[in-house]
């Protein structure tokens, strides 16, 4: 029986479902031509007419609403690749402009779509995506689209409409008819319905990779043993036999991939490892829009091919000469790896979410980060100006000293190869598959997802000892550079809040102290009794804590003087939530002060009970506030503890 606290969560997924249900169920309908063109064709022909190019951009569109609920048509309608894919927004940007242009019928649309990067960079991702938004646009009344019964290219009913009569149809509807009806269904309205085609039969279709409707993929085995039959089909010679006519549409094999996208999109894996008469048939489709096939005259097929290749391939590819012309027929878009920390982290929770290893292994709050963080480091190229460290911080829009707002682009303008190489997410996720299998854990700290990318780099036999060196020595440096310090933090500020009445007494007496000096007047000192000076020493190192100047102190005590005046007046107290900068001030000075108290959760001696306390408190707070459980916790502690000592 389940428990009360999934119930509301199951009741809201049913919920959820049966709209969606609701959403996308689809009115099928059949009738011939005659009830196609009074019943269905009125209520919106601009949408029947749609060539491939339209319908995919319609579907970019109505997919970035639905998940967005941005109506405005000027954005870019990337909506269909959130939450799925991350760090690509500008390969996802050129790939929605290509087909916006493409839809307007500029010679775009007579391209084909490349997309180019490393392994595991998202360009299968991308296109299974746009594969799926298609046969969920299908099954919408927006996305409604009618075939020519048993026709094995899914044709458009309008094609049966003769050239003769088509200028009717645009003075009538608006709407220009291109395209031919195929062999097959040529032969059929002759054999079965004398010629008239009003009587053709039609029906509504749902594009679905896997009944071969509309959507198509390719994926080359051995490229020396290919057969473009695979692509365009052969004589089938069983219904030879059976037809006695080799020239029969009936006695051809419409198996091919290219039949199956008509009307929808192909996919071509690895294109360019084909034989180049492969390649010369998808251009000319593309361009075209029709393939030649023995014993028929050109078959017209309306689809979008979306082809993707690695570096290698693609660099092998243009030293050829003779392939310059046909890259001139391709629009090429590069999917890198993504540079900004941030991102790669992402792919790597998606990855986890979908992995069964995973479903019950805690991972502390920064592991994944600092993983992204070396796998960041090994895309980046050297140069003079930054330190490695200092790129990777900019790539993910944090502040360097010393760098203006444009250096990112400038970065990206001198090193274009950046993100082109580097390790994959894939090596980064099995290297902590091995980690949680092969030791069986049910929590792994970013230290033990370091050691455990370290042992898979060690024992990688592709990388040569250079590289392997300098790939630890990444490592190393996401751990100095960003787990140290985020660690450090999350410590800090869980400590922090166990001495909230200590760090609000330490605001109360800079403000003492900041007042007395403003006015040049001495204190009364609370233990002594006797008056002294304004402690400048004391002022000082908390100001220092958050980089203010020498110089720029007065101004800095002036500004915290009238917050507090402001406060007072309004009836408030001045707490460190009064000031930011303050608070940050406070927190880091109360941490140095506090040392000693962390050097206790790894002392011998037996820490007194108010001590034990706070560090209990910390750890507690680590765990509810900051994504850690008590393992993790008590190692970060460990951690910084070491950290401190060695200061």
């Amino acid at each position: 029986m389940p428990s009360k606290s999934t119930e509301p969560d199951s009741r809201a997924l049913i919920a959820s479902l049966e709209a969606y249900s609701r959403e996308h169920k689809a009115i099928r309908w059949r009738g011939n031509l005659r009830q196609f063109l009074a019943e269905v064709l009125p209520a919106s022909p601009h949408l029947l007419a749609r060539n491939s190019h339209q319908y995919m951009w319609d579907m970019l569109r109505w997919k970035h609403r639905s998940m967005t609920g941005d109506q405005n048509p000027d954005s870019a309608p990337t909506g269909l690749f959130q939450q799925e894919l991350y760090g690509v927004d500008t390969a996802l940007t050129r790939v929605v402009d290509y087909f916006k242009a493409a839809s307007a019928g500029t010679e775009v649309g007579r391209r084909l779509l490349l997309l180019l990067g490393p392994p595991s960079g998202g360009k299968s991702s991308m296109v299974i995506l746009i594969k799926r938004g298609l046969e969920e646009y299908s099954h919408t009344d927006e996305g409604a689209l009618y075939g020519l019964e048993g026709c094995p290219v899914h044709g458009n009913p309008l094609h049966l409409i003769p050239h003769s009569l088509r200028p009717s149809f645009r003075d009538t509807f608006g709407i220009e008819i291109v395209g031919e009806v195929s062999p097959y269904t040529r032969e059929r309205l002759e054999r079965e319905f004398a010629g008239d085609f009003m009587q053709f039969p039609v029906e509504r279709i749902f594009l679905a990779e896997a009944d071969r409707m509309g959507v198509g993929t390719y994926a080359p085995h051995d490229p020396t043993t290919a057969d473009i039959a695979d692509l365009v089909g052969s004589v089938d010679l069983s219904k030879v036999a059976e037809i006695g006519d080799e020239g029969d549409p009936r006695a051809w094999s419409w198996s091919g991939a290219v039949y199956a996208a008509s009307r929808g999109m192909l996919e071509m894996i690895e294109i360019l490892k084909v034989k180049r008469e492969f390649l010369y048939l998808l251009l000319t489709l593309t361009q075209e829009k029709n393939v030649k096939v023995s014993r028929f005259p050109l078959i017209y097929l309306d689809e979008t091919i979306i082809a993707h290749t690695n570096l290698a391939e693609f660099h092998k590819f243009i030293q050829e000469k003779e392939n310059e012309a046909l890259l001139d027929r391709m629009v090429i878009v590069q999917v890198p790896y993504t540079l900004d920390y941030r991102d790669e982290s992402q792919i790597y929770r998606k990855l986890i979410a979908g992995a069964s290893a995973f479903y019950n292994v805690h991972i502390d709050p920064h592991a994944l980060q600092v993983a992204a963080v070396f796998a960041v480091l090994t895309r980046l190229e050297e140069t003079e100006k930054l330190e490695l460290a200092q790129k990777v911080r900019l790539y993910a829009g944090e502040n360097v000293e010393g760098m203006g707002g444009g250096e990112m682009e400038r970065m990206r303008a001198e090193h274009p190869e950046e993100g082109l190489s580097g390790v994959s997410p894939r090596f980064v996720i099995n290297a902590l598959s091995n980690a949680i299998v092969r030791n069986k854990v049910s929590s792994l700290t970013t230290m033990e997802v370091l050691l455990a990318i370290k042992d898979a780099i060690d024992s990688d036999a592709r990388m040569d000892p250079k590289q392997k060196r300098r790939w630890i020595d990444f490592l190393v440096a996401a751990r100095k550079d960003f787990y140290n310090r985020w660690v450090k933090q999350d410590v800090h500020k869980a400590l922090f809040a166990s001495f909230e009445e200590e760090a609000q007494g330490l605001l109360d007496k800079y403000l003492d102290e900041v007042e007395a000096t403003l006015d040049r007047r001495e204190l009364i000192d609370p233990v002594t009794g006797e008056k002294r000076k304004p402690d400048e020493r004391f002022l000082r190192q908390v100001e220092e804590k958050i980089k203010i100047s020498d110089s720029g102190k007065e101004s800095f005590r002036q500004e915290v003087v009238r917050k507090a005046m402001v406060a007072y007046k309004q009836g408030d107290k001045f707490t460190l939530d009064s000031h930011a900068r303050l608070h940050e001030a406070i927190e880091q000075y109360l941490f140095e002060e506090r040392r000693d108290v962390l050097r206790l959760v790894s002392s011998t001696s037996r820490p007194d009970d108010e001590a034990r306390k706070k560090i209990s408190a910390v750890q507690e707070r680590l765990v509810k506030e900051y994504g850690y459980d008590d393992y993790s916790a008590e190692e970060a502690l460990n951690y910084v503890t070491t950290l401190l000592s060695q200061e």
